[in-house]
């Protein structure tokens, strides 16, 4: 008996009904990002390592997928180097490509190669999978979707007012309720400075960013174990238990951070991103949270986190402003902000809250039961005029029982089943049958398609 066929760990398959789920969120978001004047580019699933490496730091180097060479790929190593098993040095002679890790490098290295195509600012979004040799466990997988858009090439604020903008026309169409919370890497390098740690400041916010996680005492030990000194400490305990209105909490921290330039600098930032949003009639509330540290360490300026309100989820979107993106490939100070929606999270809210359209999950609309050659000979015209009424139709391919076709439609949610037996071929007509109901009416062709339309 042959063995069962399986999938890797870490991988899945999704079948018509998630695929319906996932085409709806891709779409809804595509829309919205279209909406903005943001294009669509798509990278190969394949890039060079020399692309790839060293991009995401020692740990992200070690989850990259790679691509052993084609044809004899062991033929130009020594038997030292076979015998030696260093993974690392034998990956950089057999490899030569990776499968990509994030959206951000390829994106980086595809405006640099492109940049004298490009018109700047220039607004691109990409949905695409992306793979890490991570751990799979629960919400966790080998393979991914990302779903970012980023504006490259402008330092205007206006572009984070935008970007915060379609985070909540994308929730909203959704039908989710979320909190955008918003912070400024500046604040938190002030905020560094101010209590006199500024060379700690990636241990700062790598630690604050646990708040939610861990809790306050836990985060102050984190901090204590990174030598932070007690006094800093103390003086951070204000920011980090921080209440009011967005407008109380930034006249606060302008108070803290009054000799930082750079908090002063990011105080300005978050307040004009905030009051020019007062303005746009978000239907969602905007958070100023002096906690959200976001844990990679290339975002310079207005940081962004999105959280569900309805039921406990992570970040279902994040993301935030950055200086050099392009300066890994040698094209420095372009600068760029950028978001990335959770795909995979937002699927899972979507289910939890039982959010999904029901016209956006169905498949087919009306299907037409075959009694026979002559009666299908009958259907097949108006089966025609359906689908080009936009109705999603199916024949029954098979003159199967009654029994067996009805069944069929059930299994597929089909709310409309259409027959035509010999009465209604004499009378010119159809039985359209309401599965939900149970309704039946005898319809002429027309009346069949505008009542499904």
């Amino acid at each position: 008996m042959a063995n069962k066929p399986s999938i890797p760990k870490g991988t899945r398959d999704f079948g018509p009904v998630e695929m319906a789920k996932r085409n709806y969120i891709f779409d809804t978001i595509k829309e919205v990002y279209a909406l903005y004047g943001f294009q669509q580019i798509e990278t190969p699933a394949m890039e060079t390592l020399q692309t790839l490496m060293g991009k995401y730091g020692e740990e992200g180097d070690k989850l990259l997928f790679k691509i052993l060479n084609s044809g004899d790929f062991t033929s130009k190593l020594s038997d030292g180097e076979l015998t030696e098993r260093n993974p690392l040095r034998l990956a950089a002679r057999l490899c030569e490509k990776g499968l990509r890790y994030d959206l951000t490098v390829p994106f980086a290295r595809y405006v640099v190669m492109h940049r004298d195509e490009l018109q700047l600012p220039f607004k691109r979004y990409q949905i695409q999978p992306v793979w890490r040799a991570d751990r799979p466990q629960k919400g966790r997988y080998r393979e991914f979707y990302q779903c970012d858009a980023d504006v490259v090439g402008s330092d205007s604020l206006l572009n984070e007012v935008e970007l915060m903008q379609i985070v909540d026309t994308v929730f909203t169409r959704f039908g989710i309720n979320v909190c955008i919370k918003i912070n400024n890497r500046k604040i938190l390098t002030g905020l560094a400075e101010t209590i006199g740690e500024a060379d700690k400041i990636v241990d700062i916010t790598v630690a604050i960013d646990k708040l939610d996680k861990i809790g306050l005492d836990n985060v102050n030990e984190e901090l204590r174990a990174n030598g932070i000194s007690d006094e800093a400490i103390a003086k951070l305990q204000p920011i980090m238990s921080l209440t009011g209105t967005n407008d109380e909490k930034l006249d606060v921290i302008a108070d803290v951070l009054r000799d930082s330039e750079t908090g002063l600098k990011g105080v300005q930032e978050t307040r004009f991103i905030l009051d020019t949003l007062k303005s746009c009639g978000l239907k969602n509330s905007m958070e100023l949270d002096l906690t959200l540290a976001r844990g990679l360490n290339y975002y310079t300026g207005a940081i962004f986190e999105v959280k569900a309100l309805d039921t406990p989820m992570g970040s279902i979107t994040g993301g935030g402003r950055y200086d050099n993106l392009t300066g890994i490939f040698g094209m420095p100070g372009l600068s760029g902000v950028g978001i990335s929606f959770g795909a995979d999270r937002i699927y899972d809210v979507l289910n939890t809250l039982d959010l999904y359209p029901k016209e956006a999950i169905s498949t087919t609309q009306l299907l037409f039961i075959n009694f026979g050659e002559k009666e299908t000979a009958y259907c097949m015209p108006v089966v025609s005029q359906a689908r080009k009424a936009g109705i999603r139709t199916e024949i029954f391919p098979d003159s199967a029982k009654m029994k067996k076709q009805m069944a069929y439609a059930n299994a597929k949610h089909i709310p409309f089943v259409a027959l035509a037996g010999e009465n209604e071929m004499n009378e010119g007509k159809y039985t359209l049958k309401d599965m939900e109901t149970g309704e039946q009416r005898l319809v002429t062709a027309q009346e069949l398609i505008e009542h499904i339309s």
